[in-house]
């Protein structure tokens, strides 16, 4: 049976450009960047030229790119990084600290963790396409808020938040703006420097590069405190001897998409909608998320009457590979917190569906599933005591 992947949120297959240019690095070329010998020096030169390949990317310069193993990582760093070098202005009611309640877990937890730490933390809502209120976020503004923490693109519902509004308001009150762009890089075009980005996590494995590796662009003059302690890498922000392989594997999949990104776009774009209009002639199907303001490659659904982790594993018997939400949560039982914080209840929640594609994906995949879609749901709603049309 030939398999169909059809959940690129969660991971992609490395490029096999990606895969060639890495291969010499686990091999021949296998010195540690931070020796003085020439194997060393070989390895530290391909680490510089992956570094202008990220940087290029988001355009910024290369000396903003902190390699990480990952985008939670990138997070951490970001936000605890700027906290605690912010922790000595506490006043009666802490440093201040402004995101969402439909961010990635690497956010949330680490926003709940420096509330522990005594920080306060604001936390916007959202409409029920899953953006942010401007309004809420310039009201919720204190003499003490030092940072907003607000996603690009959401990884379940593909909303993309108003990145470019949210800087400006940061700038104009001198306050850091992070923002985890981890399923936003290489789909859509960034420059950090127009968009008053000072802090932006992406990942390699969201790519078509290898997992296990990521970076933080930090602005010049933004000052962190290291999370991680001990020979002083990536300039005392990162201590750990670098994944060159990695590292070579995130700059050629950065390289790569910067190139394809325009073709990729055009492409998903077609699949996206085409998708979406086939599954939404399914009795009591829904999208969620933006209907125009959404990633490229992202289809949310839910269906009445079924659940979503049936239907996830009835489409995976076809062949199929889909996911019911993000993949750092996609085995918790409790509902989405990205779906009950656009205004679905517990219920309408589990009966979702993401979709999400990718470079081989065709449109004769497309076509079976979109016929395999309406046979599972059917299936399900006949055994469900949740169906009543």
């Amino acid at each position: 049976m030939k398999r169909i992947f059809m959940d690129y949120a969660s991971t992609t297959k490395v490029d096999a450009q990606v895969l060639e240019a890495m291969l010499p690095y686990f091999t021949t070329s296998y010195g540690n960047p931070s020796s003085i010998h020439s194997s060393g020096r070989e390895a530290h030169e391909a680490v510089d030229v992956s570094r202008t390949r990220v940087g290029h990317l988001l355009h910024s310069s290369d000396e903003g790119i902190i390699f990480t193993a990952g985008g939670t990582e990138s997070d951490n760093l970001a936000i605890k990084g700027v906290s605690y070098f912010n922790k000595d202005k506490r006043t009666t009611s802490g440093p201040h600290i402004i995101t969402s309640t439909i961010e990635h877990p690497g956010v949330l937890q680490t926003c709940k963790h420096l509330e522990s730490q005594g920080f306060t933390v604001k936390y916007l809502t959202v409409d029920k396409y899953g953006i942010i209120n401007l309004e809420e976020l310039n009201q919720s503004i204190t003499k003490n808020t030092f940072l907003i923490s607000i996603m690009f693109a959401n990884n379940e519902i593909g909303t993309i938040e108003p990145i470019q509004e949210i800087g400006k308001i940061a700038s104009e009150h001198d306050i850091l703006f992070h923002t985890d762009a981890v399923q936003a890089v290489g789909k859509i075009p960034i420059d950090v420097k127009k968009l008053r980005i000072d802090l932006l996590a992406l990942s390699s494995h969201k790519i078509y590069g290898p997992k296990g590796i990521g970076a933080l662009y930090v602005r010049d003059c933004v000052k962190l405190q290291p999370i991680i302690h001990g020979g002083g890498h990536e300039k005392g922000l990162r201590s750990s001897t670098l994944n060159v392989p990695g590292i070579v594997g995130l700059g050629t999949a950065c390289q790569l998409a910067e190139k394809r990104m325009d073709k990729d776009t055009v492409q998903l774009k077609k699949m996206r909608d085409t998708i979406i209009k086939d599954i939404l002639q399914i009795e009591q199907s829904f999208l969620n998320g933006h209907p125009t303001e959404r990633l490229a490659n992202n289809a949310h659904f839910r269906f009445t009457g079924i659940e979503g982790e049936s239907l996830l594993l009835g489409l995976d018997e076809k062949g199929i590979a889909t996911s019911t939400g993000s993949a750092c949560s996609s085995k918790k039982l409790e509902a989405s917190h990205v779906l009950t914080a656009i205004g679905l209840d517990p219920v309408e929640a589990h009966g979702s569906l993401r979709v999400t594609l990718g470079r081989e994906n065709t449109k004769e995949e497309i076509s079976i599933v979109s016929q395999a879609i309406p046979e599972v749901v059917g299936k399900l709603r006949k055994m469900s005591p949740l169906w009543n049309r």
